[in-house]
């Protein structure tokens, strides 16, 4: 082996569909010494095999277009890629997925969720062990599993890598089982000691509790009273919304604001979690997000020049949020948020959406479609770059967001709502007046998860040019 080739970092290539799943995968390896390529589904995976080829491959199995079994099998076809290591990642762990692995030809298979060090320990393992033109040779085995039979030809060292591979996963999962049954005795214990200590405690959990109840509604009164104003109005703009918490403290929060004489701001807030500490965090981001210029502010600024409001574009607000709220630091509370400006004189309309769901354009007398752009959650990660986006509105046209209590608002048999029905409904209702709109899809939400009621906050809000 030449210097060069053993200064070398080896080469790793992910197939993952998911952007923010990849971007953690990614950043593991490389603090793990390796060089990586990332590719978003198995077609373009195999292309940038084909151009480099790769120490170690790691594949997601849900893929769109070609799938994980696919692109391992496509890979273990070509001469040139068929002794690479190939590592499966899927949230599947029946029998026949691992069987459906074995035909493919892959050589390690991996359940998610996973613990990284685990899987940094797969790859060196399979890298230890490469697989050679000897040992790639078997004989066809004829296996049925549930009605369905499968054919697979698998050389004897990759059917032991997925074996032992199928074997730790179980190994590992028993483990985490062991650890939660001891910590589950810890705490039988510990709750049987404190019982007593309880009974004595009961009397002031009760008082405490009244007390906590009145702050309670004293809190949801405070975050009830930053919403937008019911007077509130625009010349040329219909605005409507709708707030509706699971709980007394709402993780949600959304405004419309005007930031000068030509500008208006309408964002959605979602933070993780419920309770007080979702709610707190959702009330400090929108004490931020006000048309007051001071040095806190983040959508407006005094122009030194002009001595008026300069308007903050939306991608400095959303990476400024993203800076001054790590997730580090918010006890483990992120959150997503939708974040848009409309320039009333040129219809034009800036947005970013960082991890929230995709707002919708209901062009007037047309069908309504999802607005692009995606970036990571507030706080998952430092120095992210989000990406601004821009839509020319026409007279007619309405623009919505909403909170994910919409589109996953569950069925008593565990079905979404989904984003087929929510345009559907926007649909219906189109020639309604705005708030009408916004109040029917708000009912749809709730008819769909009856008789419980939506489990999530829900968070409206809509905007037409009139």
């Amino acid at each position: 082996m030449s210097t060069t080739e053993a200064l070398r970092k080896p080469l790793a290539l992910i197939a993952e569909d998911s952007r923010i799943q990849a971007k953690i995968l990614e950043n593991r390896l490389i603090q793990g010494g390796y060089e990586v390529t990332v590719a978003g589904d198995g077609g373009k995976a195999l292309e940038l095999a084909r151009q480099r080829k790769p120490d170690i491959i790691i594949s997601d199995i849900e893929m769109p277009r070609v799938t994980g079994y696919e692109f391992c099998r496509a890979v273990k076809q070509d001469p040139d890629l068929r002794h690479v290591p190939v590592i499966l990642l899927s949230t599947l762990a029946e029998p026949e997925d691992i069987i459906r692995g074995l035909d493919a030809g892959a050589d390690n298979y991996v359940t998610k969720p996973y613990d990284h060090n685990y899987l940094l320990s797969r790859i060196e393992a399979l890298r230890n062990t490469p697989i050679t033109s000897e040992s790639d040779q078997g004989t066809e085995l004829q296996v049925t599993l549930a009605g369905q039979t499968y054919r697979v030809k698998s050389g004897r060292q990759q059917v032991l890598n997925l074996l032992v591979s199928t074997f730790e996963n179980a190994v590992e999962k028993n483990r985490e089982l062991h650890r939660a049954n001891e910590q589950l005795t810890l705490a039988k214990e510990k709750l049987t000691q404190w019982n007593s200590q309880l009974e004595t405690l009961n009397g002031q959990l009760a008082k405490a509790n009244d007390r906590m109840s009145r702050d309670l509604a004293a809190a949801a009164r405070v975050q009830r009273s930053l919403l937008p104003d019911d007077q509130l109005q625009f010349p040329g703009i219909a605005i409507a919304w709708k707030y509706t918490p699971c709980e007394e403290l709402a993780g949600d929060f959304l405004n419309l604001v005007p930031l000068n004489e030509s500008h208006i701001a309408m964002f959605v807030v979602d933070v993780s979690g419920h309770g007080a500490a979702s709610s707190l965090l959702a009330v400090a981001v929108g004490r931020l997000l006000t048309s007051q210029a001071s040095a806190t502010s983040l959508l407006v600024r005094n122009d030194p020049l002009t001595g008026k409001l300069a308007v903050t574009p939306p991608a400095s607000v959303v990476a400024e949020l993203n800076r001054r709220f790590p997730m580090e630091s918010q006890a483990g509370l992120y959150f997503t948020i939708a974040y848009g400006v409309l320039n009333t004189q040129t219809r034009e309309f800036r947005y970013v959406s960082a991890g929230h769901p995709a707002g919708v354009h209901l062009p007037k007398g047309s069908t309504p479609v999802f607005l692009e752009g995606e970036g990571f959650p507030i706080g998952w990660m430092e120095d992210v770059e989000y990406d601004e986006q821009r839509l020319r509105l026409s007279p007619g046209d309405r623009l919505y967001f909403y909170s994910d209590g919409v589109n996953e608002a569950l069925s008593t048999s565990g079905e979404l709502y989904g984003g087929d029905r929510l345009l559907e409904s926007l649909t219906q209702h189109a020639n309604l007046p705005m708030t009408e709109g916004v109040n029917a899809l708000f009912r749809a939400t709730c008819d769909w998860s009856l008789p419980q009621g939506p489990h999530d906050d829900v968070s409206i809000v809509g905007i037409e040019v009139e």
